[in-house]
Order: C-alpha cells, then sequence, then structure tokens
C-alpha cells in the first residue's frame, strides 16, 4: 500500500485517516467516511482501485465535478468513466461496455 502511495502518487506520507480508510476497504470492510473538502477523499477510493480487482464505483452527487475528476484520473493513468442523467445512452451504454469488458478501474456514478 505503501508503495503505491509513493510509486503510483508520488506521496511519501497518509494524511489523517486515509490509511485506515483505505486498509478497511482493501479487507472488505463497509467504509462511510466523512472528509473536508482537500482532506484527500479521492486518494481514499483511488489507492484501492490500484490494489484490487474489478471496478470502484464511487457515487458523487455532483455531476459538474465528475467530468472534472475522470479527466484528472485518465490524466494520472486511470482506466476511468462517469455515469449520470445529463449523458446521451450511447456514451451510458459505452461505460456499461466498459464495466462488462473488465476494462475499467474507476466508475463515477451520480
Amino acid at each position: 500500500m505503501r508503495t503505491v502511495l509513493r510509486d503510483f502518487f508520488g506521496f511519501q506520507e497518509f494524511r489523517d485517516n486515509q490509511e485506515l480508510i483505505i486498509t478497511n476497504i482493501l479487507q472488505k470492510r463497509d467504509v462511510f467516511a466523512v472528509m473536508p473538502t482537500g482532506g484527500g477523499k479521492s486518494l481514499c477510493y483511488q489507492l484501492p482501485a490500484k490494489l484490487l480487482k474489478g471496478t470502484v464505483v464511487v457515487i458523487s452527487p455532483l455531476i459538474s465535478l465528475m467530468k472534472d475528476q475522470v479527466d484528472a484520473a485518465v490524466e494520472n493513468g486511470f482506466k476511468a468513466a462517469f455515469i449520470n442523467s445529463s449523458m446521451p445512452v450511447e456514451e451510458v451504454f459505452a461505460a456499461y461496455r466498459s464495466i462488462h469488458d473488465h476494462s475499467l478501474e474507476l466508475l463515477y456514478i451520480a
């Protein structure tokens, strides 16, 4: 976990509570975490996405930020997509195909 933190994300240390949250996720425990803006929430689901098989699903009420999150994730080397109510059906089906093909690491849903 610390190797991925350092080598993939470029951080030497976790912020408050990140390590505990990620450890619980990796142990397949249910996790509900509330963190402030800038508190490092993204790492709490992105790091497990690099370590676990399958697709990590991120539920977000903020449609306006989803594209930015996905664009940033893709730029950082993730296979990521989003699904929300403002999308054309063709784009939704493309995201579903990526899930079915096991080619998606992160899926943001609103």
